[in-house]
């Protein structure tokens, strides 16, 4: 009997934008991809924060999507920590720590998932709602809704929420 090797598949749901769940959703996502499951890491609302571009981007928005852009991090560099944040203390020992036993920072998680072919998928309603806009995010991101993500989901093996 010929059995056709079916690949599993892996979606996460990156619903928050502090710097150890984002690393956290990245390193199983990697894992992931390295045995070879099709992995969608499906962002949104906080969770966008990790795919902003660090830089300022100009864009032609009104005052409250202005305002959101604003108090929200522009960037895997910028977010902060879950717990023991010490008004931004906490993520510079974090990445300290990683560093000094050679753990790759988020950037470079985020960099390793692209080559990999993990699916960065950012929700277009929640950047909509926050005023977001693509010139504002990354490289290399598809932009959906939530029934792209649960077509991915439907058939995924392993569906986290982060």
């Amino acid at each position: 009997m010929n059995q056709e090797h079916t690949q599993q598949k892996t979606t996460i749901v990156l619903f928050s934008g502090e710097l150890d769940k984002a690393i956290a959703a990245f390193i199983i996502a990697n894992g992931a991809a390295a045995y070879d499951h099709e992995v969608t890491i499906f962002f949104t609302f906080w969770g966008l924060n990790t795919l902003r571009k660090e830089e300022l981007v100009r864009t032609n928005k009104g005052v409250l999507e202005k305002a959101f852009g604003w108090m929200m991090p522009r960037g895997p560099q910028k977010l902060a920590l879950s717990k023991m944040n010490f008004a931004g203390l906490g993520p510079q020992m974090i990445k300290h720590v990683m560093k000094k036993h050679n753990a790759l920072s988020l950037p470079q998680l985020i960099e390793l998932a692209q080559e990999q072919g993990i699916k960065l998928v950012a929700c277009t309603m929640t950047m909509d709602l926050l005023g977001l806009q693509q010139e504002e995010m990354m490289d290399g991101l598809e932009y959906a809704g939530v029934a792209a993500y649960l077509g991915d989901a439907s058939q995924g093996k392993v569906n986290l929420f982060i």
